[in-house]
């Protein structure tokens, strides 16, 4: 009997993470390629985890000591899928790889760090605030090695970064590179981004004090912008009124068509935030309906009894600017009429857009009118997480467990 080919798995946030893990602890050999410099993706980027109201660092430190630990799986970082071919075996995949600036010897010292004056925008805090352009991507990142923008700095600067690192880890004349594998199978775990501001200009996107609900997570976060206050981005002050405003997007034929399912769970959880955090600020969360299905009905029912916190159900047509805050416009459905309401800063509940949406990777062989990827048995490809549907993350470690069974059986007809 020939060999099992190695498994594809694309993307390595908490799905893709989870479904190498479980081939390769199941025999398989994987390859997992991220196209960030770390691993963990959107889950990271969250303070709490609901309903439990826990931090997602150490769930995912767990995560990353079982790929440190099993030699069956190599992980490529700052990588992308650039082919792919199908062929009778299964895939013929080529991978390329950003050039390594800083290279496996780095043991995130920081001496490079130090003498770099050249700042960028934080893209792991979501633009939110600088960060010098050589730096650890954040402070969980794993593999635990620095980045470095290298466009972003002069020469004469780059060279000095260069000759602080005695462990000769900073190479500046790094270039991409590429390679082509074969694997038996494949899962697509390509994950999502939210739904951008821009588009919601009726809703304010764009006015300084309304902000999309990964925004907020990012500033309840300690590493995060703001150090884990909660602040108004047009003054540093903390809020008095807080509106969240639901399927902000969504369930728009306009937008989204869908309902992104985790929204009126993430908007009560930051509404816990403010509430902990401010409390007495004014919190009103204004929904079309209230989704918390299951033991989630928890964190529902947590909210709707906290003081302070008032639960509207009411559409927000439109939000404007004015000389003392932000006015919204909003159908109040059970009294049938139409109120202004006032808010200092806003919180958009934007939706899930799968990050394959518009990518014409030969791999995703079959998709949905929204750009969601479908399973394909007889491609060998297989689909976890946000790349297939929107859920929350408990949702897509289970998911990603199936695709993982499934593909290992794909790739074992294929053999």
């Amino acid at each position: 009997m020939r060999e099992t080919k190695p498994l594809l798995v694309i993307g390595a946030g908490i799905a893709g993470i989870t479904a190498a893990l479980e081939a390769a602890e199941a025999g398989a050999k994987v390859v997992l390629v991220e196209s960030e410099p770390s691993v963990g993706g959107r889950v990271l980027r969250v303070h709490n985890y609901f309903p439990k109201m826990c931090p997602p660092t150490c769930g995912m430190e767990i995560n990353t000591r079982r790929l440190e630990k099993n030699p069956r799986i190599r992980v490529l970082t700052s990588s992308k899928v650039a082919s792919a071919e199908q062929t009778e075996g299964g895939w013929k995949v080529t991978i390329a790889s950003a050039p390594a600036f800083v290279n496996d010897k780095c043991t995130a010292c920081g001496d490079c760090e130090k003498v770099c004056t050249t700042e960028v925008d934080d893209p792991f805090n979501l633009g939110m605030k600088k960060v010098k352009a050589i730096r650890l991507p954040h402070l969980t990142a794993w593999p635990k090695r620095f980045v470095f923008d290298r466009a972003a700095c002069a020469d004469d600067e780059a060279k000095k970064i260069a000759e602080a690192c005695t462990y000769g880890a900073i190479d500046l004349d790094a270039a991409e590179t590429s390679e082509s594998l074969e694997f038996g199978s494949v899962v697509v775990a390509t994950g999502w981004q939210p739904y951008p501001l821009e588009k919601l200009d009726e809703l304010g996107g764009g006015l300084p004090d309304v902000i999309a609900n990964v925004q907020m997570e990012r500033l309840a976060s300690v590493a995060g912008p703001t150090e884990g206050k909660i602040l108004k981005p047009s003054n540093g002050e903390p809020p008095t009124k807080v509106a969240f405003v639901q399927c902000a997007g969504s369930r728009d034929v306009n937008h989204l068509n869908y309902c992104s399912g985790v929204c009126c769970l993430a908007s009560l959880k930051q509404a816990i935030y403010v509430n902990e955090q401010l409390p007495e600020a004014e919190v009103t969360m204004y929904y079309i309906d209230r989704r918390a299905p299951g033991r989630n009905e928890d964190v529902l029912l947590r909210v709707a009894e906290l003081e302070g916190v008032k639960l509207m159900k009411g559409k927000v047509g439109r939000v404007e600017q004015t000389d003392t805050g932000l006015k919204l416009r909003v159908e109040d459905v059970e009294n049938e009429k139409l109120i202004d309401a006032e808010a200092d800063l806003v919180v958009l509940a934007t939706g899930m857009r799968p990050n394959a949406l518009e990518d014409d990777l030969a791999l995703f062989t079959r998709k949905d009118d929204d750009g969601f990827v479908l399973d394909d048995d007889e491609a060998g490809v297989t689909v976890a997480g946000v790349a297939r549907r929107p859920e929350d993350v408990a949702a897509s470690v289970r998911d990603a467990t199936g695709a993982a069974a499934r593909a290992l059986v794909a790739a074992g007809r294929r053999a």
